[in-house]
């Protein structure tokens, strides 16, 4: 029986940690955390902020060219506390905001890290279904 989300793990290209800390910590306010060392020598880090835990993994580039690309519509929804003062700070940070009132009982943008990440950031509204 499945009792929760453990963590949600996209890909990065090698190298991109730096550009990948900047972003989650200081633009998104999450937490880096320490991998195991087993891991750690795989590349990549690991950022968490309240419940929430993303890992960004190193994966070589599979277009044949040798270029990283990220998933298109494959995300992590990311639920977060006044919604329009956030959208404003990533904004001022320099991550585009897209809004998109689609789906019901909620209020959500959609942004994209510096590797082309999809990262959906939602906010239930008043009329959410529990």
């Amino acid at each position: 029986m499945i009792t929760a989300l453990d963590h949600v793990q996209l890909a990065a290209p090698e190298g991109s940690e730096g550009l990948l800390r900047a972003f989650y910590v200081d633009v998104l306010g999450m937490t880096e955390t320490a991998k195991p060392p087993e891991l750690a020598a795989r590349g990549g880090c690991w950022f968490e902020a309240g419940d929430a835990r993303l890992h960004l993994g190193v994966e070589a580039a599979g277009d044949g060219a040798g270029h990283f690309r990220a998933a298109r519509k494959a995300h992590p929804g990311l639920r977060v506390r006044d919604i329009e003062a956030y959208a404003r700070r990533l904004a001022r940070l320099g991550a585009e905001v897209v809004w998109d009132d689609a789906l019901p009982g909620h209020r959500r943008f959609y942004s994209a890290d510096p590797v082309g990440n999809r990262l959906e950031f939602l906010e239930p509204t008043a009329d959410a279904r529990p």
